[in-house]
């Protein structure tokens, strides 16, 4: 069998039987030291020395991290402080979180909630007119919250998936401000998604006649299927596999998840696997393609490098507006 993986050619012991063929991740990542593993993976991401951001733009950048309590934002707030930049001590929440004071990576911060959003977004923005904001809140408040940034002229990281995305990027354009939108912030993720799109571009019908078996595991609160698997058939599909979005196989309990697809069971509540067999008509050739998460790390490093590559196109005053996470990988020069 032919096989291209993102386990960096790791051992294959595979589990879970597909058409014969045993698939999954190996065993072994379920041991407690994932770091390791050549998993894409949280401790794979923090095990990279963290280069300082004044040694970027010789100046800390100030970020609002919005929703800071949620699991995206303190691990976003972590990577942050842990790079250097200047979080303020300010973010949106729930009403229920309105008025407290939490306590997030060592930092103290204020919760204000959707009462009060314009009038202190803009004081901050006043104070700190090199702001950046920084959105991992949920999908019914993404445009809300993008149309609140363009108004007050604030620029803008958006990790929050959903929402109406046309509408998103429509704001966002007419009103002329800065942003990073991308629903995947994992930067070697979307290196792969990249790769897969040139592909598909130059090798069109390269696996025409070729069946395709995809399956997804993510945290049980995770109801629909995987956008980045989605995208990843979309190529697939041009490339001439045969294969409806309906027949992505979505792995949500969590026994199945440590037995049959090998998640570490202290990654059970934050994990992104993702698995890709191709099988040729006649069965005698096959390809897989597996990119596994394990933690958050790797979306957290990769927003603060949207927000320090977007602080380098304000400074540079730079004539395109908006980006997303591969206009951030062609830039280079990342930590």
């Amino acid at each position: 069998m032919m096989e291209l993986s993102m386990m960096a050619f790791a051992p294959k012991v595979a589990v879970g039987v597909w058409q014969g063929q045993r698939f999954g991740a190996s065993p072994s990542l379920r041991s407690r030291n994932v770091s390791r593993r050549s998993l894409i993976s949280a401790s794979l991401v923090t095990s990279k020395p963290v280069q300082h951001v004044e040694k970027v733009l010789g100046t800390r950048i100030p970020i609002m991290v919005n929703s800071c309590t949620g699991k995206m934002g303190r691990a976003v707030v972590e990577a942050a402080v842990s790079a250097g930049l200047h979080l303020l001590p300010v973010s949106f929440g729930s009403a229920e979180e309105s008025g407290q004071s939490v306590q997030v990576s060592g930092k103290e911060v204020q919760i204000h909630d959707h009462s009060e959003r314009e009038h202190i977004l803009g004081s901050l923005f006043s104070e700190y007119p090199d702001l950046i904001v920084v959105d991992y809140t949920v999908p019914a408040a993404v445009n809300e919250n993008a149309e609140l940034y363009c108004k007050i002229g604030v620029p803008f990281v958006m990790g929050t998936t959903g929402g109406d995305r046309e509408r998103l990027h429509k704001t966002a354009e007419s009103s002329n401000v800065y942003a990073v939108i991308s629903p995947q912030m994992g930067k070697q993720v979307v290196a792969f998604l990249a790769a897969m799109e040139i592909m598909a571009e130059q090798f069109p019908g390269a696996f025409a006649g070729y069946s395709l078996k995809v399956m997804e595991s993510h945290q049980s609160s995770k109801l629909d299927a995987s956008g980045t698997a989605k995208a990843v058939v979309s190529c697939f599909q041009k490339l001439g596999a045969e294969f409806h979005m309906d027949q992505i196989q979505k792995i949500r309990d969590p026994r199945q998840q440590v037995e049959m697809v090998g998640v570490p069971e202290e990654y059970l509540s934050a994990h992104a696997f993702h698995m890709y067999h191709l099988t040729s008509p006649d069965g005698t050739v096959s390809f897989e393609f597996q990119h596994n998460v394990c933690g958050r790390s790797i979306y957290a490093e990769g927003t603060v490098d949207a927000v320090i590559f977007l602080a380098k196109k304000i400074q540079s005053k730079a004539e395109k507006r908006i980006y997303n996470m591969i206009d951030v990988l062609h830039e280079g020069n990342m930590r």
